[in-house]
Order: structure tokens, then sequence, then C-alpha cells
């Protein structure tokens, strides 16, 4: 079993997406954070059929650390259901995994 995590979330503009990054990166939870160019996204939400551009971000972390993390996301997104997906990291480079260990805190 995987002990590092991939993790997608969504954020609606590029400030709520620097607000994210920033305080994750600040406390050590991640790595490492990616902010993907802006993708166009479509959701049922309410009852309707929603149209929206966002932006995504991976970030690289320990699994130690998913509860902190997802608990610091959902306290500063603005979505009222921040979408946040983990994917285990089953294939890791030795290197890139001892690195991940030395930036990042266990929470």
């Amino acid at each position: 079993m995987s002990q590092y995590l991939l993790i997608l979330c969504n954020c609606p503009d590029a400030q709520s997406a620097e607000k994210i990054t920033e305080a994750l990166l600040s406390r050590q939870l991640v790595a490492c954070v990616n902010q993907l160019a802006p993708v166009q996204s479509s959701y049922r939400w309410q009852g309707k059929i929603e149209h929206s551009t966002e932006l995504q971000l991976q970030l690289k972390a320990p699994k130690w650390n998913f509860n902190a993390i997802e608990q610091a996301i959902t306290a500063i997104h603005p979505y009222d259901v921040p979408e946040i997906i983990a994917l285990p990291l089953e294939q890791l480079n030795p290197a890139y995994a001892n690195w991940i260990d030395e930036v990042t805190l266990r929470a």
C-alpha cells in the first residue's frame, strides 16, 4: 500500500487556489502543489446543471497528512462542498519519496 498521495482539488479562481496553496505549504502538510491551467467544468448543483471555469490543484503529500490536508482545504475553500480526491501514488521514485518526507511535517 502506498504511503504517498496525489490529491486533486478544484478551485473557482486563482485567488482561492493561491490561498489554499500557501496555507498547505506554509504548514508543511504537502511537498508540492501544481496549479494547472483553467478547465471548463460542468456539474449538477442544487438541481441545476452548472458550467464554470476552475483551476485544478495537484498536491503531493504523505498519506498520513490527508486528514489535516482535507481539514485545511475545507476551512478556507469557498465552495460549500469542495472537491478533494486522493489517489495513491503506487510507483514513486525513491529520491522523490525521500524529498516528500523531508519537506513535510507529520500533522
